[in-house]
This record gives C-alpha cells, sequence and structure tokens, in this order.
C-alpha cells in the first residue's frame, strides 16, 4: 500500500510549486498576450481573487469550525493555511471579471484558462501527496488503490484521483484550445465539469458536513456548476459577439514562419 505523511518539509514543496506556477503562468499570459500588454492586469486579477476566494470559502466552509475547536496559535495556524481549489475557482473568476471591467477589456479570455487551471491544480495535488492534507476518507481495509496515511490507515486517494482527472481534462482541451473550437465558452465547460466532478468526490473525502451529510464545499462546488452554466448560456445568447480570433489567440512568436 502506499504510504504518505505529514511532513513539515512539504511546506517548501507547496512553495516552490507555487512560485512555479506563478513564474509560468506570468511568462505564458505575457508570450500569449504580448499585443495586448494592458491585459497583464487581467492575471493580476485573476491571482488576487484566487487567492481571497480560497482563503474565505476555507474558513466559511470548515475554518470556523478550527477555530470553534481549537485555540490560541493552533487555530490562528490553521486559519493562515487553510484554502481551498473551489474557491480559488469563484474567487479567480471574480477577480477576472473585475479586472476587465476596470482597464475596459471585453473580449473572452478564458478559453487557455481552460488549460492553465487544470493542470495547476494537477501540480498542486502533488504538494498535497507531499504534506499529506486533502485526505480521503479512511477505507474498511486495505487496497491496490489506498494510500495510507501517516497513522496507517488507508484511505481513499483522493488527491490522485483529482490530479488525474484534471490532467485528463487538459488533455482533452489542449486539441481543442489550439484548433479554436468553443471560443468562449471552454473555460465554462471546465467550471461544469470540476463543479460536478468536485460535488460527487467530495462523497469521498474526509471533509466535515456542513449541512446534513453536505459540506461547504459540495455547496460552493454547485456553485462552480450554476456559475458555468449561466455565463455559458450568457455567452451563447449573446450570439459570440467580441470574439476576434486574431485578438482571442495571438500567434506565438515562431507561429508566423510555420503556418
Amino acid at each position: 500500500m502506499n504510504r504518505f505523511e505529514i511532513d513539515p518539509g512539504g511546506f517548501s514543496v507547496y512553495g516552490w510549486i507555487t512560485i512555479f506556477g506563478l513564474v509560468v503562468g506570468a511568462w505564458f499570459w505575457l508570450r500569449r498576450w504580448r499585443k495586448t500588454p494592458e491585459t497583464f492586469g487581467i492575471y493580476i486579477g485573476a491571482l488576487c481573487g484566487a487567492f481571497l476566494g480560497a482563503k474565505l470559502l476555507f474558513i466559511a466552509a470548515e475554518g470556523w469550525m478550527n477555530v470553534r475547536d481549537n485555540s490560541g496559535w493552533n487555530a490562528l495556524l490553521q486559519l493562515l493555511a487553510g484554502k481551498t481549489i473551489v474557491g480559488a475557482l469563484l474567487g479567480g473568476y471574480a477577480g477576472v471579471e473585475i479586472a476587465k471591467k476596470i482597464i475596459g477589456y471585453k473580449k473572452p479570455t478564458g478559453d487557455w484558462f481552460a488549460v492553465g487551471v487544470p493542470l495547476g491544480i494537477a501540480m498542486g495535488r502533488i504538494g498535497c501527496l507531499r504534506y499529506g492534507c486533502c485526505l480521503g476518507n479512511v477505507c474498511s481495509s486495505e487496497q491496490w488503490w489506498t494510500m495510507a496515511d501517516s497513522l496507517g490507515d488507508p484511505r481513499w486517494p483522493a488527491s490522485v484521483v483529482e490530479m488525474i482527472s484534471n490532467l485528463l481534462f487538459v488533455a482533452a482541451m489542449l486539441p481543442i484550445v489550439t484548433r479554436g473550437a468553443g471560443k468562449g465558452q471552454l473555460f465554462h465547460v471546465y467550471l461544469i465539469c470540476y463543479g460536478l466532478f468536485r460535488f460527487f468526490h467530495e462523497f469521498f473525502r474526509d471533509t466535515p458536513d456542513l449541512i446534513g451529510s453536505i459540506s461547504g464545499y459540495q455547496i460552493a462546488a454547485l456553485g462552480l456548476v450554476a456559475l458555468g452554466a449561466i455565463r455559458a448560456w450568457q455567452r451563447a445568447k449573446s450570439g459570440g459577439q467580441n470574439l476576434d480570433r486574431a485578438e482571442e489567440y495571438p500567434p506565438a512568436d515562431g507561429a508566423r514562419e510555420a503556418k
């Protein structure tokens, strides 16, 4: 059986993965949108919204329980460390929309997020494996697919399942994005798919229930589904206005020579 442990050194893994993701994301954004450098503010808006959303939803879903059940530094440290991907997606989406309004940019920017976001989430789950967080439920017996926690209890491999599901989505979306198909709707598709996945997968994760057997993360996951569906409907209703391929998918530096 695979074994993972809560390792203090895991924090450094989280840190390096976060820094790597930020650097690569900034490089990719600047390269992809070099003709409109002012849109880098959208990337900043996405980051700020994601960090804020990740923290606020964690506090709403379970952070307040940690404060209730603990005291002093222990409660504070758990609040500072806790965050959630679902909140990051909701906050990041809001951050992008706010930034676009501030700079007056009206064209869609989400299709490449449909590749970058799930890839980043998959990378982040490496840190979860290293740090021993985001655990699955304890299983009744050891199986080939279970992973042992630091106490030796067999658990559902929640981080691995989420990593694989996001990588599969990247593999499915990458050729679609590069062909320019489904323009302006692909990130909405991801929000719907991830929201549904996360709602059902949450039953296999070791997270506290908020209402009955439903966790706060499941409620937020349904919010992702609703957000993706509503925005997709609004985009379709608008007839795909402001979708200019030349600006939505500016060619990479060497693309003009390799037509």
